[in-house]
């Protein structure tokens, strides 16, 4: 799974309140030519990121290639079940990435369009967020 392996603050704040907001950058595909973007918000913790690209290793059969465009960095903490009031905050007991809608989550080349649109689609149900299949435009000779 993928955690940091040095962080300067081991535990952060938690942001009260809903964002609502739309990614800015790290929306548009980059690497591969084909790719999964979120539409809507959620937490996405280093499990589902490992059990999404599983399933897209699965479905290329080692000839395609897959850019994962999303770490987790933000830790979170857990306390006990019969811990009492006080005794502070709790360790670290995962990591997880703040995905906002608008931003692209995966990414992949070297495959028919297809196999990239069922592997993607089937990457997409371990995530707790919609997404969607985003295909790279082609233009013809200008």
């Amino acid at each position: 799974m993928m955690i940091p392996k040095k962080v300067k603050h081991r535990k952060w704040h938690k942001i009260a309140g809903s964002t609502t907001s739309v990614a800015t950058r790290s929306t548009n595909l980059a690497f591969g030519a084909y790719g999964l973007k979120a539409l809507s918000e959620s937490w996405v913790t280093s499990r589902q990121i490992e059990a999404a690209r599983r399933v897209l290793t699965r479905y290329t059969k080692k000839s395609g290639k897959i850019w994962i465009r999303i770490f987790p960095d933000k830790p979170v903490s857990k306390k006990g079940d019969q811990s009492v009031m006080g005794s502070g905050k709790g360790p670290v007991d995962h990591y997880v990435r703040a995905v906002v809608p608008g931003m692209m989550l995966f990414e992949m080349d070297g495959v028919s369009e297809t196999d990239a649109r069922e592997a993607i689609r089937s990457a997409g149900h371990k995530l707790p967020v919609k997404s969607k299949f985003i295909k790279k435009e082609v233009f013809g000779n200008l």
